[in-house]
């Protein structure tokens, strides 16, 4: 993959065999910066665990201090009283029925985070297949199947985030934008490294956070010492 001039830039700003402290490692990976937008930065963490078995699944939820900087479009599906619950407190889009059948026909994604009440599930169940795939099924592990949904859409829209182990072992995770700065930065990054190591799971061997880098969305990748966590 052929890298443009800005991009070749950012890497002279790194040192390649280098495992940065927290602090000083989002001062470069902010450096590596060069678009004109507010890039966003990201967490890679590499896990010593074996997506293929199900105890050593890592996912679950955590609010970030400072949020992402992304505002966050919430779907629930409620009913009645539920429905007005959700709607009061700052949902998107609320409904139960009727939503199922626009993702079904209309292949409709305007939202990027389902929230539902369990009473609901059986009818989600028919679009499963449809919102699995792209992460949007609501799930008790994330705190999105809930009767507490105005807690659900305070937490996500103040920042809530959801952390996933791929098949490759490794969690992808947005921990807000260049704009941030050092301090909010390093603390989002603190609570989500705090979140995930404690999410370890017991049948995990050895060294279980075995990387860490963070890059902004046209960047280089940054690789942090891990131990610092």
């Amino acid at each position: 993959m052929k890298h443009g001039k800005k991009y070749q830039d950012s890497i002279k700003l790194i040192e390649k065999q280098k495992l940065y402290d927290p602090r000083e490692g989002i001062e470069t990976v902010l450096s590596t910066a060069k678009a004109k937008f507010d890039e966003t930065v990201e967490a890679s963490i590499r896990l010593g665990v074996d997506p293929r078995h199900a105890d050593q699944q890592v996912r679950g939820a955590v609010v970030l201090p400072h949020g992402t900087g992304k505002t966050v479009r919430v779907l629930v599906f409620a009913k009645g009283d539920k429905a007005k619950e959700a709607e009061a407190a700052g949902a998107d889009f609320v409904g139960d029925d009727d939503l199922v059948k626009k993702i079904q026909t209309e292949n409709w994604f305007g939202f990027d985070v389902c929230v539902a009440t369990p009473d609901m599930m059986g009818t989600i169940g028919r679009i499963a297949r449809i919102l699995g795939p792209k992460g949007l099924m609501p799930n008790p592990k994330s705190g999105t199947v809930t009767m507490d949904v105005t807690k659900a859409i305070n937490d996500i829209k103040a920042g809530k985030v959801e952390y996933r182990v791929d098949k490759t072992s490794i969690v992808h995770v947005p921990v807000g934008k260049v704009s941030f700065g050092v301090d909010k930065l390093q603390e989002n990054l603190n609570t989500l490294m705090d979140a995930v190591i404690k999410a370890k799971p017991a049948a995990a061997k050895g060294t279980y956070i075995k990387s860490l880098v963070l890059s902004t969305t046209m960047g280089p990748g940054v690789k942090f010492n891990s131990m610092k966590f």
